[in-house]
């Protein structure tokens, strides 16, 4: 009777890890599922080796081209794998609870503080440091996803398709996949795989 009472206490110290975790990730960072790339490489990766590097882009790029935020996407996906749905849905509410509390008070407090300049200097300092951090995970993104010379010419056509002709991404991304496939079929039958 012991050891079950000692597991499901083990089981939900996890699951209350899993959660106060994607709730710091949830609650500090501002500008979306990009901007929070950076500390979810710390934290699942580097910190917690929840998921690896790989395993975390494969989660961005799925949560990027199914309906919803990146954000809560791969945080569903990464509580999924290590706790089945109940760990989804854990993780799930730690990252939306920060943004759900704060979008609350400041939707109340936001009408008497928006005249500041020292509010509009704030937001415009805090849209630099995002934008920083996502070339900061550009960068290391780059490191990991780009391995050869095909890499290259995949990331151009997308900087080509997403930036100059404005194609969805969730287009892209599914042509990207089915090109994924089909060239490891065909490198796959040359190397008689």
């Amino acid at each position: 009777m012991k050891n079950i009472g000692g597991r499901i206490l083990n089981q939900k110290a996890k699951l209350f890890d899993l959660f106060l975790t994607f709730a710091r990730i949830g609650g500090l960072t501002f500008g979306g599922g990009y901007a929070m790339l950076p500390m979810l490489q710390k934290e699942v990766v580097e910190n917690k080796k929840w998921a690896t590097e790989e395993e975390l882009l494969d989660y961005y790029a799925v949560g990027q081209c199914t309906p919803g935020v990146i954000a809560v996407n791969v945080a569903t996906f990464i509580g999924q794998k290590l706790r089945g749905v109940i760990g989804g849905i854990v993780a799930t509410l730690g990252v939306v609870a920060p943004s759900f509390v704060i979008i609350l008070l400041l939707a109340t407090l936001i009408n008497h503080f928006a005249e500041y300049a020292v509010v509009a200097h704030a937001l415009a300092g805090i849209r630099v440091a995002v934008a920083a951090l996502i070339v900061s995970a550009i960068v290391k993104l780059w490191k990991k996803g780009i391995k050869d010379a095909l890499g290259v010419v995949i990331f151009g056509v997308v900087v080509l398709l997403s930036l100059v002709l404005n194609v969805s991404p969730i287009i892209i991304v599914v042509i990207a996949m089915l090109f994924g496939i089909l060239y490891g079929r065909v490198s796959g039958r040359k190397e008689g795989k």
